[in-house]
């Protein structure tokens, strides 16, 4: 029997006593995460830095602090979710109850990615713990710090039968894979999103896939130019870009384009400085491959912003470019850098008719004064989630279930959303023994009469 087996075993053994389910038992290893994260703050930080020159400020508002609420949040609802939840009994039931059990899954595996490398494997087990799930996170080897510090936490914090971290690379996401696990949720890229949704399918397991893809972002006539650019620029180039629900692309109306791009460079220059590069909290490329992947893309149309790299630290400046249609190589798939193509248009007609040729997107946003012009975007549109008159703000609020559509993800989670995705809602009716309706048996003198009073 090889670790991964050993612990996966352990785990579901552990979760046969049923000590997870007890609730006391949850909200203290929620309280016991967030002591550990706050007493590893600093070398969190430290670690944040040298896998991704993070600053202190990014770190702890979109790595830390933000699962830090998340755990507040849901320890003060948790007693209230997890109640059997009594719903309404149709009049063919007549003298039963009807109840809805939230109950875990039993051992789940969390596979996270490197962009936010603690928020993205914490945030999901939260969930996990608060719905009474044993759970093992893989966490990438491409943020090796980051996963090394996520593994002293769990350590320090909970016994391995419980919560443990298994570290490594591709050979051991695919040995935990070949194990039968309860539930897994994965957030990552669409084609290793395939790849888990068939291991998943092999044992029926349910999954929860946080996936990607091409983000629109609209600026319509009427925005307000200052606030949108300021706005775009923030959404887009934090964490470099890196981020699953960065705008990935701009489609600007025409009439307004030249005076947004003006507004635009200077939210950048706001934000970031004259020259990023020498900027020492700005975000680097998390490796060598990325760094060349998104390279080649700066050829396309023309550069209106930034353009320039500095290879021996992958660092790429917040970029605009403009003259791009949907032909260029930078259209081609999800961008994950600080590179920002841009599209005109004239018509929506034009704009949803580009969206809707290419795979739902994790996430659209809208900038626009009109009420008419945000419904109409709505109505027309699928994608996962989204804000308007905003970018990305939407994934900070645990009253919005999180997730993608289609190509872009399957579940949502995030605040009542995270309980709700790891456990399994378990349908109960109870019946009184006091008196028995004769119509449903067989036997009854002109039954299928008197059922069809009932059932039409």
């Amino acid at each position: 029997m090889n670790k991964v087996t050993a612990l996966v075993t352990k785990q579901k053994a552990f979760f046969r006593t049923d000590q997870t389910k007890d609730i006391d038992f949850r909200l203290d290893a929620l309280n016991k995460l967030r002591l550990a994260i706050k007493h590893h703050e600093k070398i969190l930080m430290d670690a944040l830095k040298a896998d991704l020159n993070k600053s202190e400020f990014e770190a702890y508002t979109t790595e830390i602090g933000i699962v830090l609420k998340e755990i507040r949040y849901t320890v003060s609802h948790l007693r209230s979710w997890a109640k059997p939840k009594k719903v309404k009994t149709p009049i063919t039931h007549f003298g039963s109850t009807s109840y809805i059990y939230s109950e875990p899954y039993g051992v789940s595996l969390i596979i996270s990615p490197w962009n936010y490398p603690f928020q993205l494997a914490v945030a999901p087990l939260i969930g996990a713990i608060a719905a009474g799930n044993c759970a093992i996170i893989k966490p990438s080897e491409l943020t090796p710090k980051t996963s090394e510090i996520l593994a002293k936490i769990i350590q320090e914090a909970f016994p391995e039968e419980y919560i443990s971290v298994v570290q490594g690379g591709v050979e051991t996401s695919q040995i935990l894979l070949n194990e039968e696990f309860d539930y897994i949720f994965f957030t990552g890229s669409v084609p290793v999103g395939k790849i888990i949704m068939e291991a998943a399918s092999k044992n029926l397991t349910p999954v929860t896939l946080e996936l990607g893809g091409k983000s629109p972002c609209i600026v319509h006539d009427d925005a307000h130019l200052k606030l949108a650019a300021k706005r775009i620029a923030w959404g887009k180039f934090i964490n470099a870009g890196q981020t699953c629900v960065a705008p990935d692309y701009l489609y600007v109306h025409g009439k307004i384009k030249h005076d947004f791009l003006q507004e635009l460079k200077s939210a950048i220059k706001e934000l970031y400085g004259e020259n990023p590069l020498e900027n020492k909290d700005y975000t680097h490329i998390v490796s060598e491959k990325h760094y060349n992947r998104l390279c080649s893309f700066l050829d396309n149309g023309k550069t209106f912003v930034g353009g320039k790299v500095k290879k021996e630290e992958l660092v790429i400046e917040p970029t605009v470019l403009t003259d791009i249609n949907w032909e260029d190589t930078i259209m081609q798939d999800e961008i994950f850098g600080p590179i920002l193509p841009v599209l005109e248009y004239r018509s929506l007609t034009e704009v949803i008719e580009g969206i809707e040729h290419h795979p739902k997107p994790l996430a659209l946003y809208i900038f626009s004064e009109s009420e008419t012009i945000q419904q109409e975007i709505l109505n027309r549109v699928t994608f996962g989630g989204g804000c308007i008159n905003d970018t990305v703000y939407h994934l900070g609020s645990p009253h919005l279930p999180f997730g993608g559509v289609g190509s872009s993800g399957i579940g949502a989670y995030h605040g009542k959303g995270s309980f709700d995705t790891f456990s399994h809602a378990k349908s109960v009716l109870k019946q009184t023994t006091r008196f028995d309706l004769p119509y449903r048996y067989p036997n009854v003198k002109n039954g299928l009469k008197k059922i069809k009073l009932f059932l039409k």
